[in-house]
């Protein structure tokens, strides 16, 4: 029997968000696609199975947009689970976590990730155009205290933003057990044309954090995007940080995610947004059917590194976080 080929999943079950966030989307908000549009829970699930029958699913993420807007969101992780997939997954803003939960982990979720761009108050309003900071900080204390582990907090590194910031949130995250990744600004969507003015190199972060407490190398996880460190402070707190490194350190040669937007588009790469239309097979029932969708996933990895990174603009809340 053939090796299978290893694969991990991002599903965005939304392109609804309650932020608009300076680097993801317009100030005047974006058209949403009609709901009949998205793709229900049984063809999420019904693409999941044919995936895991095929390859060797390491991985679901659930995103969006905001993933905790989807109504019925706790039901959908607890059909996954049952389908087995052992790394389930959630990216989120933080906004309604501490609301959903403990329910999400009975459900089955695994771990979380929380976006965090800045611990201040009037900064949190500025990127996010309003949103409350408390709500995110107790949605990561919610995380922590039902048992999601790891919770990661994700901060995107703005320069003259919130780059002052890496220090302080590196050591909010040892002082939580929280691990900690700083990602460098992508030129996509909106944040495309401030990427110049406002792009932090992680080579530039890991120095201003690295003055600050020791780091250690743990290196890169295959087909994973974070080189990470053992951090340890002066205080002998210690944990987990990452630096996601898209423009300055591209790690496609050793990438093997997949993305499937909310309208059921398959992409293999951010920098090629246009993706392989899967919703009409998964609206379709048919012994093809599974065949024709193994079909997608292959013509999508062979895609992954054609063409000059990202060729293609589309925003972030259309395509998953």
């Amino acid at each position: 029997m053939a090796e299978r080929r290893p694969v991990s999943l991002r599903v965005s079950v939304t392109d609804r968000c309650d932020e608009r966030c300076l680097y993801c989307r317009p100030a005047a908000g974006v058209t949403l696609v009609p709901r009949r549009d998205v793709l229900r829970f049984e063809e999420i699930i019904r693409f999941v199975r044919a995936i895991k029958a095929n390859f060797d699913l390491s991985k679901v993420r659930l995103t969006g947009g905001e993933p905790l807007i989807r109504r019925g969101l706790a039901d959908l992780v607890r059909r996954l689970s049952l389908e087995g997939i052992g790394d389930l997954a959630l990216t989120t803003n933080g906004q309604r976590l501490a609301d959903m939960a403990v329910a999400l982990c009975r459900a089955g979720l695994r771990r979380v990730n929380v976006s965090l761009d800045t611990l201040d108050r009037t900064t949190y309003r500025r990127l996010t155009r309003g949103a409350n900071l408390s709500r995110t900080l107790a949605g990561i204390e919610a995380a922590r205290t039902c048992g999601l582990k790891p919770v990661k907090l994700n901060m995107v590194v703005l320069r003259g933003i919130n780059d002052h910031e890496v220090v302080p949130l590196a050591r909010f995250g040892l002082e939580r057990g929280c691990e900690v990744r700083f990602l460098e600004l992508m030129p996509i969507g909106v944040a495309a044309p401030s990427h110049e003015r406002w792009f932090v190199s992680s080579a530039e972060v890991r120095e201003r954090v690295a003055r600050a407490m020791e780091l250690v190398p743990l290196g890169v996880e295959p087909g994973g995007s974070s080189g990470s460190f053992l951090a340890r402070d002066s205080a002998g707190r210690s944990g987990q940080i990452g630096f996601v490194s898209p423009c300055s350190v591209p790690f496609c040669e050793t990438c093997r995610r997949l993305r499937l937007t909310a309208t059921g588009r398959l992409l293999g790469c951010l920098g090629q947004t246009r993706g392989i239309d899967v919703r009409a097979l998964l609206r379709e029932s048919g012994e093809r059917d599974e065949a024709l969708l193994c079909g997608a996933v292959e013509e999508a990895l062979r895609l992954k590194r054609g063409g000059p990174r990202f060729a293609e603009q589309e925003l972030m809340v259309r395509i998953g976080g």
